[in-house]
């Protein structure tokens, strides 16, 4: 079956990075898209990054210069490089594949970005 497993999320300071990880099984990673999500207190689920099955990458403007989204194949893992965190980054960070017409999610990782 489709697993996703978040790891890496954590406490950071604002101006600080963390680097998550998303470690998948269950269906051929090379032909999924890949994106991250995160989620905040009270608020809607909102796309972080996406990088298709060729590479190419989507951010929003919240995030653009600060977050980069990469793909190792071989290793079927997604990792979110986060830099320059914001209060405002503070939220559940969630895995999402995009295969054959289906999405499947990880448990997600919290990240707090707090003084």
């Amino acid at each position: 079956q489709v697993q996703l497993v978040e790891s890496g999320g954590g406490l950071v300071q604002p101006g600080g990075s963390l680097r998550l990880s998303c470690a998948a099984s269950g269906f051929t990673f090379s032909l999924a898209g890949m994106s991250w999500y995160r989620q905040a207190l009270g608020k809607e689920r909102e796309l972080v990054a996406s990088i298709s099955m060729l590479g190419g990458t989507n951010y929003p403007d919240s995030v653009k210069g600060r977050f980069t989204i990469s793909r190792d194949n071989a290793k079927s893992t997604v990792s979110l490089q986060m830099s320059t965190l914001k209060l405002e980054d503070t939220a559940v960070y969630y895995c999402n594949a995009w295969f054959r017409g289906q999405d499947f999610w990880g448990q997600g990782t919290q990240v707090t970005v707090s003084s």
